[in-house]
């Protein structure tokens, strides 16, 4: 077989402490996934949970330097943990999700904020908001048997040294587990997935001179320059 253009690079990340790559397949994102988020989005309820994507090669790994993305005036941060599919399944029951997770790290699902309520209040899709280049900056990824916990543990961002996002990984709304299953049963979902989990209250602007960090605990760090 012959293409017919030259054939896209494999968007790939790194694996901690190695020269190891891991595939990206595809990025499916968990909305509003932590009650104080809910909130301060203008909810209270826990509803199913709904998701969105971002294109395989928005995935960018860290420390990194982005520049500030066109057709926003406001874009805000969103910390989030990372899930690495490594075995694809349909109808995944919640108990054996744990199986076809290759691993974990911590990422920042850039969002242009402006974009977003335009699209909410037209009712559109969101891909411009959250899908645009460079929109998923994520820290090399862990293997499944050294991740600490996926239950609970701290995650956190600061941006230029100030705490903004402070929460535990526990207080997600939709655990690991749940929120993949029922992905699942919407897609099959494949080795090289990767599932960014929903962010914690405190997400906010950032501008071009900006140093974003963050992490989570016993995952990994993250570290974003915004030019």
């Amino acid at each position: 077989m012959t293409f017919v253009i030259t054939s896209p690079a494999q968007a790939s990340l790194a694996v901690a402490n190695t020269t190891d790559r891991f595939p990206v397949r595809r990025i499916f994102c968990v909305g509003q996934n932590y009650k104080d988020h809910v909130i301060e989005m203008g909810s209270d309820t826990r509803e199913a949970p709904f998701f969105f994507t971002k294109p395989a090669d928005a995935a960018v790994d860290c420390p990194c330097t982005l520049p500030y993305p066109t057709l926003t005036k406001n874009l805000h941060h969103e910390i989030e943990l990372v899930i690495a599919i490594g075995k694809g399944g349909s109808d995944i029951a919640p108990d054996d999700v744990q199986n076809h997770i290759w691993g974990a790290g911590v990422g920042i699902d850039l969002t242009r904020r402006d974009l977003q309520k335009t699209a909410k209040d037209k009712g559109r899709p969101w891909d411009m908001a959250k899908g645009f280049d460079n929109s998923a900056p994520i820290s090399a990824l862990v293997p499944l048997a050294d991740v600490p916990s996926l239950t609970s543990g701290r995650i956190w961002l600061s941006v230029n040294g100030e705490l903004r996002q402070d929460g535990d990984i526990g207080d997600m709304i939709w655990s690991v587990k749940e929120h993949v299953s029922i992905l699942s049963q919407a897609v099959r979902l494949e080795a090289g997935d990767i599932i960014m989990t929903g962010t914690p209250a405190g997400v906010g602007a950032v501008v071009a001179g900006d140093l974003i960090s963050g992490g989570a605990d016993g995952i990994g760090a993250i570290e974003v320059r915004i030019s």
